[in-house]
């Protein structure tokens, strides 16, 4: 009997949730990957995006064209895109982890000749498409994104659907990965901008939506887009994705483009500044994979914060006798969280990436927040370990 609970301790405190191992051809399912994708650039950037932590394309414009495959494997670049034909004829490709739809069916959709726009895509014809591309590939994941009235019921751009979220749970049957966009730095408007939690909001009404039963992404800006005078800064980039990944996101899709005041396709790699700090996340995103895929951990730890009107948002991670607690101050403001950690009365906490150690008292720590501040603990938990290597000394003997 013992034997058989210290390896189902081991074993759920070890595999990472395997969101992808039931498609044959989809993205890798070790718990080492961890995708963090691009939206719709020209492959010839492949090799600079791998640089900086990009390991997924996510859509090709007028493609995939026998060209824009090639030189992705060449970079060995992952890539997800519409199934034309081309794409059927590289359907035993491996680089090629993934189909999808048009983008943000959503939202009104432009009449021809650029004559105005009508209503979105119906949900119906989504989940049409999709069983269409399923039955020609069951091999691989379809990834759906949807625009920004998934966080937001006033998007004007939903045309006659603008406050209609009932959508929402109907388009979401037409994919395996879901995803959405929201921009709240560079927003224009004034119920939106500046506030970076819709990200949050958006993911947790996608989980919501989906009963949690499909594999949740979403987009995170880093240009100027369309506001000729406001782009995020690295640390609101910084924020926007650890919020993303503490609220359930399980992949990453940065949109690099910017109309204004110019247009730059490739937009974070002209700003080097950026380009660096995304270079940074990103890396640090690798290096936690095998945490970020393992399972999450509820009721081990508590959080306390004040003022009431700033909330620390929590994630919960166990690997290796580790304990990972992802924190993240949700609104633009100062605040002060504690933090109850379960079966640990004494300790020392690592602060990830930032070079210092808060010592854990009666079963608690502290820590301050900056306005959307991230902290990423890690508390070692010498029960765990010392049970779990006493036992397999006790195997070997």
């Amino acid at each position: 009997m013992l034997f058989m609970i210290m390896f189902l301790i081991l074993i759920n405190n070890s595999i990472a949730q395997n969101l992808y191992g039931k498609f044959m051809h989809g993205p890798p399912a070790n718990d080492s990957f961890f995708p963090v994708c691009v939206w719709l650039q020209n492959p010839t950037h492949a090799e600079e995006y791998k640089k900086i932590g990009i390991n997924v394309y996510v859509g090709l414009w007028n493609g995939p064209t026998e060209e824009q495959i090639a030189a992705l494997k060449k970079a060995g670049m992952y890539l997800i895109c519409q199934l034309n034909e081309v794409g059927l004829k590289h359907i035993d490709d491996s680089i090629i982890i993934g189909w999808m739809h048009d983008d943000e069916p959503d939202n009104a959709q432009r009449l021809p000749q650029e004559n105005g726009y009508g209503p979105p895509v119906k949900p119906e014809k989504i989940i049409q498409d999709y069983r269409r591309i399923r039955q020609c590939d069951p091999s691989r994941p379809v990834l759906l994104n949807l625009g920004q009235g998934v966080a937001w019921d006033n998007w004007i751009g939903r045309g006659v659907r603008r406050n209609h979220p009932e959508d929402y749970p109907e388009y979401i049957k037409g994919c395996d990965i879901v995803s959405f966009d929201i921009y709240p730095v560079t927003h224009s408007s004034p119920e939106v901008a500046g506030n970076l939690w819709f990200v949050a909001r958006g993911l947790e009404r996608l989980a919501n939506w989906t009963k949690n039963e499909k594999i949740l992404w979403n987009c995170i800006e880093c240009t100027q887009i369309n506001n000729p005078t406001r782009k995020p800064t690295p640390h609101e980039v910084r924020c926007e994705v650890w919020m993303s990944i503490i609220h359930g996101s399980r992949g990453l899709i940065y949109f690099v483009h910017q109309w204004q005041p110019k247009f730059i396709e490739a937009g974070l790699l002209a700003d080097r500044e950026m380009a660096n700090a995304v270079s940074e996340i990103n890396h640090q995103i690798h290096e936690l994979a095998p945490v970020l895929n393992s399972p999450f951990v509820s009721g081990a730890v508590e959080v306390k914060y004040s003022p009431e009107n700033a909330p620390v948002a929590l994630m919960v991670k166990r690997k290796d006798c580790f304990l990972y607690v992802f924190a993240i101050s949700m609104r633009n403001t100062e605040s002060k969280a504690t933090f109850k950690i379960k079966e640990i009365k004494s300790s020392d906490v690592e602060v990830l990436k930032e070079n210092r150690k808060i010592e854990i008292k009666d079963g608690e720590f502290s820590d301050s927040f900056e306005p959307w501040d991230v902290h990423i603990y890690r508390i070692k938990e010498m029960n765990k370990c010392d049970v779990s290597q006493n036992f397999f000394k006790a195997r070997s003997k």
